[in-house]
C-alpha cells in the first residue's frame, strides 16, 4: 500500500514541500531514497522503537520510503515523524483521511517522544502558502509556527497524540499566538541603560550618531575605559524592530534552532558577541548543510566585536563583502544559500598591545613601531568600512562619583527614531533603504550636498589625514546623519567637522 506525507526542507531561510511517500510490499528490507543523509539513514531505528513504545507494530516487510524531488539533498532527523505516520498509515494501523492534509515534522526520541526541530517558522509559512490544513510538530516549536497566520498549528508530545488525533481518538486544540500583542507586550524590555553609565558623554554622542544612522563603529581605548559596557547598551537606543523585521530576524533564529520553547516572536533587535578565537564559517555562516553565522544572527542588531586586532585576519577580512552588500552567499558544489546580514558593525580595541598608548595618566611601554604593527593587524579595506573611530578615554573618579542622573536611554531613543523618521521620509520610494548608512555612492552625491566652505573643509581633511575615495564617501554619510539629528536640511560644516573629527585611526597621532 502507498501513503503519501508532507514535510519540508529548509535552504537558507526558506522551506520547500517534500512528499515522504512510502510503500509496503512483500519482502523484509527497509530502504529510504531520495538523496537522505546519515541522520535519515537512520532514523528507521528510532522510528521501529518509538512505534513499538506507543503499543504499536512495526510492519515486518518490505518499507520502501521515498523523499521527494528525489533530486534535492535532505538533512537533519525531522523527518522522523512523517516518516512513522505514513508507515503507521500504509500499514492500516492509522486513519488515512487527514494525513495527507497536514504539514507533519519532528525528531522521534526512542520513547516515542517528540523533540525540536530547526526551523519550524519557515516550514509553518510554507505550508500555509501550500495551502495545508495544518501543521503538526513538537510542542516546543509549537508557538513559533503559530506566529504564522491562516493555518492551524498543533503541538504534540509524542507519537502517540499524533496517533490519536489522526485516529480521531482526541481533539487537540490548534495553538493560538497574538503575533502583534506578543510583539509589543516584549518590544522595549532591556536590562541595561545608559543611564547606568557615568561621563563619557562624547562616547554616547558617537552612539547616538551611529544608531540614528545605522553607522558602523570602533571605539579605542585602554582597559577598563567601559567600551563594552557602552557597547552593550547601543540596542537599547536603536529604534524598536517593526513586525516585519521582527519576524525576519525570527525566521534566521528559527533556522539557525536558538528559539526557545517559550518565545514566539523575537521583539528584541539582537545583540551578538562572538568571541575572538571564532571561525571564518562561523562568523559568516557555512558547513556542509549551511547554517547561519554570527553576522547573519546579528541581522537587524548588532554584531559586536571585543578586542578586534585579536581575531584572525581571516575571519575580519570574510566580513567586508557582506558590511558592503548587506547579505552573505554561501555557494556549494550542488547549493546555493543567500542569508540577510544587515547589521550595525561595533568593534572595540586596545590602542597597543600594553593598552596604554596615548593614556592621560599611564605611560605605554610598548617599544617603536609595536603600536603599528598592532594596528596594522585590521586592514585598511576594513577600517574604510567603518564610519566612527571613536577615542575613549578613562572616566575620571568625580564623575564616577558624581550624583548627577546620566540621560536615560528612551530619551536618546527618541532622538534616534526622529532623525530615522526623516530618513524613512527621504528614502520612502526605495522599500531596500531605511537609514544613511545604506546610501550607495551615487546617492551619496545627490543627497548629500555641501556648500563651498564645506567643500574647502573636507578637501583639507581628505590631503591631510589620506583618506580613500571610501572614508570620503562615509564622512558625508555621518554628517548627513549628524544634521538629521539637528533637524537640518542642509550639511553645514559643523555637521562636516564632527564627522571629520571620528575618523581617529586616520590621523597621524595612531602611527605609533
Amino acid at each position: 500500500m502507498l501513503v503519501k506525507t508532507y514535510g519540508s526542507a529548509v535552504f537558507g531561510v526558506n522551506a520547500l514541500t517534500i512528499t515522504l511517500e512510502v510503500s509496503i510490499g512483500g519482502g523484509n528490507r527497509y530502504h529510504i531514497v531520495g538523496l537522505p543523509d546519515s541522520a535519515i539513514k537512520e532514523s528507521l531505528r528510532r522510528i521501529e522503537s518509538a512505534i513499538q513504545s506507543a503499543g504499536l507494530k512495526m510492519p515486518r516487510q518490505k518499507i520502501v520510503i521515498n523523499l521527494a524531488p528525489a533530486d534535492i539533498r535532505k538533512e537533519g532527523s525531522a523527518y522522523d515523524l512523517p516518516i512513522a505516520i505514513a508507515i503507521l498509515a500504509a500499514s492500516g494501523q492509522l486513519e488515512l483521511t487527514e494525513v495527507g492534509h497536514y504539514f507533519i515534522m519532528g525528531e522521534l526520541s526512542l520513547d516515542g517522544g517528540l523533540q525540536p526541530i530547526k526551523g519550524a517558522l519557515p516550514i509553518s509559512i510554507q505550508a500555509r502558502e501550500a495551502g495545508f490544513k495544518g501543521f503538526i510538530l513538537p510542542k516546543d516549536n509549537s508557538r513559533e509556527a503559530a506566529i504564522v497566520s491562516g493555518i492551524n498549528v498543533y503541538g504534540m508530545n509524542n507519537l502517540m497524540e499524533v496517533v490519536d488525533f489522526f485516529n480521531g481518538k482526541s481533539q487537540h486544540e490548534p495553538v493560538i499566538v497574538n503575533t502583534r500583542d506578543e510583539f509589543f507586550s516584549n518590544v522595549s524590555r532591556y536590562p541595561h541603560d545608559f543611564s547606568d553609565v557615568k561621563g563619557q558623554e562624547n562616547i554616547k554622542r558617537a552612539l547616538e550618531i551611529a544608531a540614528a544612522g545605522g553607522h558602523n563603529l570602533i571605539l579605542i581605548g585602554p582597559p577598563g575605559a567601559g567600551k563594552t559596557m557602552l557597547a552593550k547598551r547601543l540596542p537599547t537606543i536603536l529604534p524598536p524592530l517593526n513586525l516585519h523585521e521582527a519576524l525576519e530576524t525570527t525566521k534566521i533564529h528559527s533556522v539557525a534552532g536558538k528559539l526557545g520553547a517559550l518565545d514566539a516572536l523575537m521583539t528584541e533587535r539582537p545583540y551578538r558577541s562572538p568571541h575572538h578565537t571564532i571561525s571564518d564559517m562561523a562568523l559568516v555562516g557555512g558547513g556542509a548543510n549551511p547554517q547561519p553565522g554570527e553576522i547573519s544572527l546579528a541581522h537587524n542588531g548588532v554584531l559586536f566585536l571585543d578586542e578586534l586586532p585579536e581575531f584572525k585576519r581571516s575571519v575580519l577580512e570574510v566580513m567586508r563583502q557582506p558590511l558592503e552588500d548587506r547579505n552573505v552567499v554561501i555557494s556549494r558544489a550542488k547549493l546555493c544559500v543567500e542569508y540577510p546580514a544587515s547589521f550595525m558593525l561595533i568593534a572595540s580595541m586596545n590602542p597597543c598591545p600594553c593598552g596604554f598608548f596615548n593614556h592621560p595618566d599611564k605611560e605605554c611601554i610598548c617599544a617603536p613601531g609595536v603600536v603599528q604593527k598592532y594596528l596594522s593587524k585590521i586592514s585598511g579595506p576594513l577600517l574604510d568600512r567603518i564610519d566612527l573611530h571613536v577615542e575613549v578615554t578613562p572616566v575620571h573618579f568625580d564623575e564616577l562619583t558624581s550624583a548627577f542622573a546620566a540621560e536615560k536611554s528612551a530619551d536618546i531613543r527618541a532622538r534616534v527614531i526622529k532623525a530615522r523618521e526623516v530618513q524613512n521620509l527621504r528614502f520612502e520610494a526605495n522599500n531596500a533603504l531605511h537609514y544613511n548608512a545604506q546610501m550607495s555612492p551615487n546617492m551619496v552625491r545627490n543627497i548629500c550636498r555641501i556648500n563651498d566652505a564645506g567643500q574647502g573643509l573636507i578637501r583639507k581633511a581628505m590631503e591631510k589625514l589620506g583618506l580613500s575615495a571610501r572614508a570620503y564617501d562615509r564622512i558625508l554619510k555621518v554628517s548627513r546623519t549628524i544634521a538629521d539629528l539637528a533637524g537640518s536640511e542642509d550639511i553645514t560644516s559643523e555637521h562636516l567637522a564632527e564627522a571629520i573629527h571620528y575618523r581617529s585611526l586616520d590621523r597621524d597621532s595612531w602611527t605609533g
